[in-house]
C-alpha cells in the first residue's frame, strides 16, 4: 500500500517524539561534562607544581665563604644551623656571625639572633640583638687611626655586593668613649669602614686619648 506524504510526515514526527527523551539525556550528560571539566582544576606535571618553601637539608656550625677577584676572603658567614630552602635557594641561619674584609682595614663583624640569606647570596637580614662592630686599629702608612666601633639596633640588612649595611630603625654607635643614639637608622660603609646616621640624633661625644688617632 503506497503511503501519502501526510503519513510519512506523521510517523517523521512520532520517531522524533520518541528519540526526544534520549536527546535531551545526551544533551544534558553534554552540559554536566563541560561544568565538570570547566571547574576542575588542572593536574600539573610534577615540573609545573609550585615548590612549597620547606628545607631540604641542614647544616650544623655551618660556614659560608666568598672570594674577591683577587682570590682573597671577601666575606665569611657562620651560624650555629644554616637551613637550606629548595624553593627559592634562600637560607636561614642560627646566631649568624658575618666577617667582612677589606685590604689593610680590620675585618668588621657583623652579628644577630637570627638571619637570612636569599638565594642570590646578595642580601642577608639579620633580626634581634643585631651589631655591627669595628675593632680599633693603629695607624699605617695608608689609614689613619681608628676608634673602636659597635653599632647595635633590633635588624641590619647587608647589602653584600655593595659593602653597605643598613636599617630603618634606631641604632646606638659607640665610637670610642663617644656614643650617639639615631631614631631612623643609618647606614654603615664597609669600603671606608664609616657609619652615617639617620633621623634625629643625640648623644655625646668624647673627645679621643692624645696619641688614639
Amino acid at each position: 500500500m503506497a503511503l501519502n506524504s501526510q503519513q510519512i510526515k506523521v510517523g517523521v514526527l512520532r520517531a522524533l517524539l520518541g528519540l526526544t527523551p534520549l536527546l535531551l539525556m545526551g544533551f544534558w550528560t553534554l552540559v554536566t561534562f563541560y561544568l565538570v571539566e570547566k571547574n576542575t582544576p588542572q593536574e600539573k606535571s610534577a615540573v609545573e607544581r609550585v615548590r612549597l618553601h620547606e628545607p631540604d637539608y641542614t647544616i650544623k656550625d655551618g660556614t659560608l665563604s666568598a672570594l674577591n677577584e683577587l682570590g682573597g676572603t671577601k666575606y665569611r658567614v657562620l651560624g650555629k644551623k644554616l637551613t637550606h630552602y629548595d624553593d627559592d635557594a634562600s637560607i636561614d641561619i642560627l646566631t649568624p656571625r658575618m666577617r667582612l674584609f677589606q685590604t689593610d682595614k680590620a675585618p668588621v663583624t657583623v652579628k644577630a639572633d637570627t638571619g637570612h640569606l636569599d638565594g642570590d647570596l646578595t642580601i642577608m637580614d639579620l633580626y634581634d640583638n643585631a651589631e655591627i662592630f669595628r675593632p680599633a686599629q693603629a695607624a699605617t702608612e695608608t689609614q689613619p687611626a681608628s676608634l673602636r666601633m659597635l653599632a647595635s639596633s633590633s635588624y641590619f640588612k647587608v647589602f653584600i655586593n655593595d659593602d653597605i649595611i643598613e636599617t630603618d630603625r634606631p641604632v646606638t654607635l659607640e665610637q670610642g668613649m663617644s656614643i650617639m643614639n639615631s631614631t631612623a637608622g643609618g647606614t654603615f660603609n664597609n669600603v671606608d669602614q664609616s657609619m652615617k646616621l639617620s633621623g634625629q640624633v643625640k648623644g655625646r661625644i668624647e673627645r679621643a686619648p692624645k696619641g688614639a688617632q
